[in-house]
């Protein structure tokens, strides 16, 4: 679907072109004038390159929802749609079917939509995008795609994922320190905002596995206890 637009599109300009180019000076002057008064073009390409193809497809959601000027409500109704999938846990292997009839997969597109909150899908860029994924077989990817929609979003907000494991709940006032002193360290770039998310994890025992971007550090009772093991079992 969003091939067969940008077809289309790309037709309609290359017309336009050669329409320009063979108009009288009159007219190259007038048109020129316009250009020079036109607002330049949004830039629609995402801001980091993902992979895989729930990636590829993110990455299009993206771009479409910028050409239509429908970020926002698109980052919403993507966010709304990756909370159903926290919360149902059936959700998954009910898209992933391969036997989704037609009416199945129309029934799935409406199911859905009510998630995304009444008028949350400007333009219909997120129930186009859904229908693309139905035609393609490709509804099982929904997950992963609003996950990397979501990395996206944070890029282009300049956000750092901060993501904090525990063997238990931390209350707010603990987070809001660690944040603190996470802000202020070198792994966060000027200008950068957290965005903090706390796991939990009762294999670790106790203590913290921080994850930032990319960088991960290992505070947990379960790797001191891994680390002390393989010194005994090196010494002995």
């Amino acid at each position: 679907m969003f091939a067969s637009r940008a077809i289309i599109r790309a037709s309609r300009a290359s017309a336009s072109v050669s329409q320009r180019v063979v108009a009288p000076r009159a007219s190259l002057a007038t048109s020129q004038i316009r250009n020079y008064a036109a607002p330049a073009a949004v830039d629609s390409k995402p801001p980091v390159a993902l992979y895989g193809v729930d990636g590829t497809y993110a990455s299009a959601l993206y771009t479409a929802a910028v050409k239509t000027s429908s970020l926002e409500s698109t980052a919403r109704a993507i966010s709304a749609l990756n909370d159903v999938y926290h919360k149902d846990e059936k959700l998954a292997a009910i898209m992933m079917a391969p036997t989704l009839s037609p009416e199945d997969k129309a029934s799935i597109i409406a199911e859905l939509q009510k998630h995304t909150g009444a008028g949350g899908d400007k333009g219909d860029t997120v129930k186009n995008f859904l229908e693309t994924l139905a035609e393609n077989n490709r509804l099982g990817l929904l997950k992963g795609v609003c996950e990397k929609f979501g990395a996206l979003m944070g890029a282009a907000r300049g956000e750092v994922e901060l993501t904090v494991t525990s063997a238990a709940q931390l209350d707010n006032k603990t987070l809001n320190r660690l944040e603190a002193a996470v802000s202020k360290s070198q792994y966060v770039g000027q200008g950068k905002k957290l965005k903090v998310t706390n796991k939990v994890n009762s294999e670790i025992l106790g203590g913290l596995i921080v994850e930032i971007g990319d960088r991960t550090i290992d505070l947990s009772v379960s790797s001191k206890i891994a680390k002390m093991n393989k010194l005994l079992t090196d010494t002995l």
